[in-house]
């Protein structure tokens, strides 16, 4: 089964060295942190989502995971696990990740665009195998846990934070909208079923 690939965003920074070691650090994933996804204009219920502090244990493949430009897959890899390139560790925050840039033009460029505070958010694919959803209908809200991530695929600099601006988080962003409005469908249609059933 294809899981599908999800992005978020969080804060990036880059060392201050003169640009000797093009190094950045800062976390690619925060846990319990409920951010809001999507308000519907339908039927006004509040999407969130947040990532369980577990989600990441031993059964997370991180063993090749890519850093790259917004997730474009037209851009060159900066950085990589599968040479230590890339290093990805989970605290009591989140996933944080170091990593020492290519020294390559698009390395220098984009590490230059982190230094002068021109990028300051970090995004992640992901594929999610483990989730649960809260429904508060008074509240009129849907929260989705991410219990377990399966495999992290990439982390990004970004120009927008995930879901914002840039043209693979934008088709994202779509599939995310199309999603929770298929399930709030599917949720108005199992209240019409349990109402008819009663009548």
């Amino acid at each position: 089964m294809i899981k599908k690939i999800e992005l978020r965003n969080i804060d990036i920074r880059a060392s201050n060295d003169e640009g000797k070691n093009l190094h950045i650090e800062g976390y690619a994933a925060v846990f319990d942190d409920k951010t809001l996804l999507w308000e519907s204009p339908y039927s006004g219920v509040k999407y969130y989502e947040q990532i369980s502090r577990n989600a990441i244990d031993g059964n997370t493949n991180m063993n090749d995971v890519i850093l790259r430009y917004n997730h474009s897959d037209s851009a060159l890899i900066l950085a990589r696990t599968s040479n230590s390139t890339l290093r990805l560790t989970t605290d009591e925050k989140g996933i944080k990740f170091d990593a020492d840039i290519a020294p390559t033009t698009a390395g220098k460029d984009v590490y230059q665009l982190i230094k002068r505070g021109d990028i300051t958010k970090m995004s992640f694919a992901f594929s999610v195998d483990k989730e649960d959803w809260d429904t508060d209908n008074v509240a009129k809200t849907q929260t989705r846990t991410i219990n377990h991530i399966d495999k992290v695929m990439d982390v990004s600099p970004v120009d927008f934070p995930a879901y914002d601006g840039t043209s693979v988080e934008a088709r994202d962003y779509k599939a995310m909208i199309a999603k929770l409005e298929s399930r709030e469908k599917e949720s108005e249609l199992r209240a019409k079923l349990i109402v008819k059933t009663f009548l």
